[in-house]
């Protein structure tokens, strides 16, 4: 799972078409850990200043939601709940732990926000350089599952029955809250904008009258090198996960940042996985989930979400495509040879 975080960053390009009036207005800032770059079209400059202000205050106060690292956050007051009482949850918390909730038995547990206490253990790990034991793998691995949790839809209250469970939102929240700047920006008028919360991207219109923002795919285990072909969307998300950020190498087998609720470990596939869906977050819990699934069953989840997916890994220094029919709708131009694994 992503712990709220550095995914292979998607590349967002600009088109040289310049409209009569309108026209792009960037920004960037420092949030959630990561650059998080915000596009708006509009002929008022005015206008896109004072709106790329608000969307950044909007980007705060819904992190103040659902940070783990923010000891005052609504989701630390939860998780410092856990065996005591149910706590009461805001209505956009409460709103994504249902889509959380949703995502949870849909992936059969492969996306878990209650993966908290393992996020935990692996992120330590890579500070100290220590492999945890097999032991203590699985004494955290007991402290996860959302089916354990308890949901009173009805109350909007949440309660973790075990000391020691926490919820880590890594996996879906930065999906989620780009969604929410995208859809701010519609109720004020933009209909042409895009933002990208360190690499899981929401847009909506194409802009200044073209076929679509035309985004960058990285390949496997790299940074900076991208796939010779580009997306070409709009009115959608994008999410990509994959390892080149952060892992765990051992004895030559690299534990990814995305963990395995079931195993306990980090997934050692070693694939790109990117996701295009109708939605911020959907995207991203998808791009998680897809990246623990078998090949069949993450294609199968993928259009049973209305999605697309596309899985590139490399191997012995040739890339290897997987993707759903559908991905092909997407590319700028014919699609790309692929392989198979």
């Amino acid at each position: 799972m992503k712990p709220f975080i550095y995914t292979i960053t998607l590349l967002v390009f600009s088109t040289p078409y310049l409209h009569a009036q309108a026209r792009k207005y960037s920004y960037a800032e420092t949030k959630m850990g990561s650059p998080f770059n915000l596009v708006i079209v509009s002929s008022d400059s005015i206008k896109a200043n004072q709106l790329a202000k608000q969307c950044f205050q909007l980007v705060d106060s819904l992190n103040h939601i659902f940070s783990n690292y923010d000891s005052s956050s609504e989701l630390s007051k939860i998780n410092a709940s856990a065996g005591l009482l149910p706590f009461k949850m805001s209505p956009a918390m409460l709103d994504l732990v249902q889509k959380s909730e949703q995502a949870f038995v849909q992936s059969k547990a492969a996306y878990d926000i209650s993966i908290g206490p393992l996020s935990s253990l692996w992120r330590n790990a890579r500070k100290s350089k220590y492999f945890p034991s097999p032991n203590q793998v699985l004494a955290t691995k007991k402290l996860v599952g959302l089916d354990q949790v308890k949901i009173n839809k009805r109350l909007g209250t949440i309660f973790l029955p075990t000391t020691g469970m926490q919820l880590d939102f890594g996996g879906i929240a930065k999906g989620y809250i780009a969604q929410w700047v995208i859809d701010y920006l519609a109720k004020n008028g933009i209909d042409e904008a895009l933002a990208d919360a360190g690499g899981d991207i929401v847009m909506s219109g194409a802009p200044l009258n073209s076929k679509g923002w035309v985004i960058g795919v990285n390949i496997p285990e790299t940074t900076d090198d991208l796939l010779n072909k580009k997306l070409q969307i709009s009115n959608c998300s994008v999410a990509t996960s994959g390892d080149v950020y952060q892992y765990f190498e051992k004895e030559g087998v690299k534990y990814s940042h995305i963990i395995n609720p079931i195993t306990g470990y980090g997934v050692t596939n070693l694939r790109n996985v990117t996701i295009i869906a109708k939605t911020g977050a959907r995207a991203d819990w998808l791009a998680t989930a897809c990246s623990i699934l078998p090949i069949k069953e993450a294609k199968a989840l993928a259009l049973s979400n209305h999605a697309a997916l596309l899985i590139s890994t490399l191997q012995n220094g040739k890339l290897h495509f997987e993707s759903t029919e559908n991905f092909k709708n997407y590319w700028q131009t014919a699609g790309i040879n692929q392989g198979k694994k």
